[in-house]
C-alpha cells in the first residue's frame, strides 16, 4: 500500500471525512483489520481563511508548498489537497515536490463523463465558483460545460460554507436555500451538480437535488484509495 499525504485542516470537518472514507475504503478492499497508510498535515483554518479573504495567495502557496515538502520528507508517496478552493495552488504544490498530486477535479470529471453528462452546475466557495482555476480545468481537460449560480446565490453558498459548515453547524434553513439553488441550476440546464466544496456534503446529498450530484470529497478520497492500492506496474499518476 502506498503512503498518502493529506494537506488538510481546511476545514478539519471535511478532513475528518477524508480520513473516514480512506480507511473505510481500504478496509472494504483488504479486510476488517486493514486501514489506510496516511500522513496528515492539518492547518489552523482561521489563518488560512484570513489569507484567502485578504487575497494573499502568494502566502497561501508558500504554506501549502511547505506542507507538501514536509509530508514528502516524512514518507508520503502521493498527495491530496483536502479542499477544492486550495487547488488554485495545485501547480505550485506540484512544483515543490517530486511525488504526484491527485487533483480533486479529475476523478470528479471522470465520474461525470462516465455518467454521460456534459453540462454541470458547480457549487463551492466564491473563489471556486468565480475564479477560473477550477472551471477551466473541467472545461479544458475534460470537455465539460460548467454553470454557476447567479451572484446572489453564490453569496449564499459562500456564506453558509464559511459561517456554518466549517464550524460544523447544520442549519435547516440553509439546506432549504441550497435546495432552491440546485433547482435553479437544473432549470438553467445543469444535467448534474458538482458539490465543489468539501464541506457541502455535510449539508446536502442526492435527496436534496432534482439532478444527480457529484460529491468531490467522496470521489477524491475514493480515487486516493485506488491509487494507494494500485499494483506497482499500474500508473503512478
Amino acid at each position: 500500500m502506498r503512503m498518502i499525504g493529506l494537506i488538510g485542516g481546511m476545514s478539519w470537518e471535511s478532513s475528518a471525512e477524508y480520513y473516514r472514507i480512506l480507511n473505510q475504503g481500504v478496509r472494504d478492499r483488504l479486510g476488517p483489520t486493514a486501514s489506510a497508510r496516511c500522513l496528515l498535515w492539518s492547518f489552523d483554518f482561521a489563518e488560512i481563511e484570513a489569507l484567502q479573504h485578504r487575497g494573499d495567495w502568494a502566502a497561501l502557496g508558500e504554506r501549502l508548498a511547505e506542507a507538501a515538502q514536509l509530508l514528502e520528507a516524512a514518507g508520503a508517496e502521493g498527495l491530496l489537497i483536502c479542499t477544492n478552493t486550495m487547488h488554485r495552488l495545485a501547480a505550485q504544490v506540484e512544483a515543490a515536490v517530486a511525488i504526484p498530486l491527485l487533483h480533486i477535479a479529475d476523478p470528479t470529471a471522470a465520474c461525470i463523463k462516465a455518467a454521460r453528462f456534459s453540462t454541470v452546475g458547480l457549487l463551492g466557495t466564491a473563489f471556486t465558483m468565480e475564479q477560473p482555476f477550477y472551471k477551466e480545468r473541467l472545461a479544458e481537460r475534460h470537455g465539460l460545460r460548467v454553470l454557476v449560480p447567479d451572484a446572489a446565490d453564490r453569496a449564499t453558498v459562500h456564506r453558509v460554507i464559511y459561517e456554518e459548515l466549517v464550524a460544523g453547524r447544520i442549519v435547516p434553513e440553509s439546506r432549504a436555500a441550497y435546495r432552491a439553488i440546485l433547482e435553479r441550476l437544473a432549470a438553467a440546464g445543469a444535467e448534474a451538480v458538482i458539490l465543489g466544496c468539501t464541506e457541502i456534503m455535510l449539508l446536502i446529498g442526492a435527496e436534496d437535488s432534482p439532478v444527480p450530484v457529484f460529491d468531490t470529497t467522496a470521489l477524491h478520497a475514493a480515487a486516493a484509495v485506488d491509487w494507494m492500492l494500485a499494483a506497482p506496474d499500474e500508473s503512478k499518476a
